[in-house]
């Protein structure tokens, strides 16, 4: 009885310790794009173990109010900025791994082509799938060569799922992120970071009242480091962080 007595009141003493790795708050800022159908939030972040300062920048939307496009870049001539100037975008980051030769690794379909088949490889653990008025974030296991996509980009790994953040991501390795994430069926963001490992980004990404209005359920990573760039046409103005290289596609969101 003694034994089992003081296991319980270990346990109970554990729960009152405060959890490490929790992300604060600090501000949150706002712009619509012209005509409001893409919302940018700007959200400042604290760790409160180790003080840690975070900056997210959020492009919201709704699949039904904008189309998710893939853009080709097949010969690395365009950044970010020339992309989205040319299709008139709202907002839009760069997407999926390529090799050496500017190949793309995993499925690509852009404007409804197959560009690239679905690969398997563990890095690759999503697909990104657009069709009319729906965007989905699917395990590769779940996607379905049946689908219908207009759009649809393999790349990975999971930074949160179900809601919690996805467990065992690298986190040691700082670097700029970009990534898509999914609040049910009809909220969806396009984001970047800069600073932070992939199992901060999961941490980050799953914390309650980023968002107030919603909560986001599923969160992938897209190609990160040197490539990571975010644009956004906001009414006060253009947001772009460019990337340090060229890419093979970006994932971008245009007008219906």
């Amino acid at each position: 009885m003694g034994a089992r007595f003081a296991l319980t009141v270990a346990l109970w003493l554990l729960c009152l310790v405060p959890s490490h790795g929790a992300w604060e708050i600090i501000s949150s800022e706002s712009e619509k794009s012209a005509g409001g159908a893409v919302e940018h939030r700007r959200i400042a972040l604290k760790e409160n173990e180790t003080g840690d300062d975070v900056t997210v920048d959020l492009a919201l939307f709704s699949p039904k109010a904008v189309t998710l496009r893939v853009v080709d870049n097949p010969n690395g001539d365009d950044d970010l900025a020339a992309v989205m100037q040319r299709v008139r975008g709202l907002a839009g980051v760069n997407g999926g791994y390529f090799d050496p030769q500017n190949a793309p690794l995993g499925l690509m379909i852009s404007e409804g082509k197959l560009i690239s088949p679905q690969r398997k490889a563990r890095l690759l653990s999503g697909v990104i799938v657009a069709s009319k008025g729906r965007i989905e974030l699917l395990r590769t296991a779940e996607y379905s060569q049946r689908k219908t996509a207009t759009a649809a980009l393999q790349c990975g790994p999971f930074l949160v799922d179900g809601g919690a953040p996805v467990p065992g991501l690298n986190n040691t390795k700082t670097a700029r992120r970009t990534f898509i994430v999914t609040a049910g069926t009809d909220r969806v963001g396009l984001g970047f970071s800069s600073g932070v490992t992939l199992a901060e980004a999961g941490e980050i990404l799953a914390t309650s009242g980023l968002v107030p209005e919603l909560k986001v359920r599923r969160a992938l990573n897209l190609d990160g480091g040197s490539s990571s760039a975010f644009w956004f046409a906001g009414e006060r103005g253009v947001h772009s962080i460019g990337s340090y290289k060229t890419v093979r596609n970006f994932v971008v969101v245009t007008p219906r």
